[in-house]
């Protein structure tokens, strides 16, 4: 997803973006959805989310980033 994007989706569900990161924004995004707030914190890769929209992201970004 483009940061173009990413912010479109933050201005539809009203969420401030200013000084957060795009893993933080995510998770913004995702507590709006109606989801679990865990983009890039799956432990050792695996996440049982299949239907969610930024897994594929998500999942990389697990494995590039260290545990939160």
């Amino acid at each position: 997803m483009t940061q173009k994007e990413l912010l479109r989706l933050a201005k539809q569900f009203d969420i401030p973006h200013s000084g957060l990161s795009n893993s933080e924004l995510i998770r913004k995004i995702q507590q709006s959805e109606g989801n679990f707030d865990c983009y890039a914190k799956a432990s050792e890769g695996v996440c049982d989310q299949s239907e969610c929209s930024w897994r594929d992201g998500c999942l990389q970004e697990s494995v590039q980033s260290p545990a939160l």
